[in-house]
């Protein structure tokens, strides 16, 4: 059984209400709460002894009890690990596992698979249940999101699954160079308005290519026409081949090549009538990375919450 509030004596929830110029205890770790910037919500750990104990602080309205209890049962999972950027330099800097996963935590030599922005972690999951000969990392920077896929892969004891949050710019602090094998996108937010921002862009490629292996393999998986299309450009422009590539991924000869997988957005994409662009390719360490220049019509829908039928898109 994983701790919670009430079973657990040795976890008492810790709330810190703080603006960003707050000071840091000097016995304390912060875990930043994923909420407004002007008003930083922090978890502050405090380490007394062997045990981790929680001093109650005010609580403030928008964390609600659900989300801190899953703050503090993501502390205690064994396959989850926690860094963001706030962290580099401190005890919590998780920089030791970098070049490690294979020998620390998954104690094998099979393939690493990295899913970036993998929000509840339902593919992560998925894919290491249908690839039992490989290691997959779920890396997002929302914790409260994270928990669903950590949970379950925790209780169906699922040893080739971690999680790791933190900000994927800083892929290259937690993994050495040729220690990643593919990375898979699925479905990101196409970021319409700012090249830079788009998980595809040549921005983010460069920063993959520093800890995947030579030709490693990038997935992308998306609704967005306009993201898909932006890749494609992309590629081209790059002169990199796409190994796959399809519009309509289920209407295509790649739909059982991929898996059959999908998430809560995607089959809320498919209800919707949407087609599900697949995009496969291979990233040389010596490619030259260009953007493209083309205009690219903008998507005209967005997703909504679960549950939610989605509207027209607004600017």
């Amino acid at each position: 059984m994983l701790p919670s509030l009430t079973s657990c004596s040795t976890l008492l929830l810790t709330r810190l209400f703080c603006r960003r110029h707050h000071k840091k205890s000097p016995h304390s770790a912060e875990l930043p709460y994923e909420g407004d910037s002007a008003e930083l919500c922090c978890l502050t750990k405090y380490k007394t002894g062997g045990g981790k104990q929680y001093k109650q602080f005010q609580q403030h309205p928008s964390m609600s009890k659900n989300k801190l209890q899953k703050f503090a049962e993501m502390e205690a999972l064994p396959n989850v690990f926690q860094c963001t950027a706030r962290h580099i330099g401190t005890a919590a800097d998780l920089s030791e596992m970098r070049g490690k996963w294979h020998s620390t935590y998954f104690h094998n030599d099979n393939p690493i698979v990295v899913e970036l922005g993998c929000g509840r972690g339902e593919y992560t999951v998925g894919l290491a249940r249908m690839y039992p000969d490989k290691n997959f990392i779920g890396v997002d920077i929302k914790g409260a999101r994270m928990w669903a896929g950590a949970t379950e892969s925790h209780r169906d004891n699922l040893c080739n699954v971690a999680f790791l949050r933190t900000n994927i710019e800083m892929l290259a602090h937690f993994f050495a160079p040729g220690e990643i094998s593919e990375i898979w996108l699925t479905f990101p937010d196409p970021q319409m308005k700012k090249a830079t921002k788009r998980l595809t862009s040549t921005f983010f490629l460069d920063r993959y290519r520093q800890v995947l292996i030579d030709g490693g393999i990038i997935h992308l998986k998306t609704d967005s026409n306009f993201l898909y299309t932006y890749t494609c450009e992309m590629l081209k422009a790059s002169a990199l081949p796409a190994q796959c590539s399809t519009a309509d991924l289920y209407h295509s000869d790649y739909a059982d090549i991929v898996n059959s997988l999908k998430t809560h957005y995607e089959q809320q994409w498919l209800e919707r009538g949407l087609t599900i662009k697949y995009l496969q390719f291979a990233l040389p360490h010596d490619a030259a990375l260009v953007e493209p220049t083309v205009e690219i019509e903008r998507d005209t829908y967005r997703s909504y919450g679960r549950g939610t039928v989605g509207k027209p898109l607004t600017d």
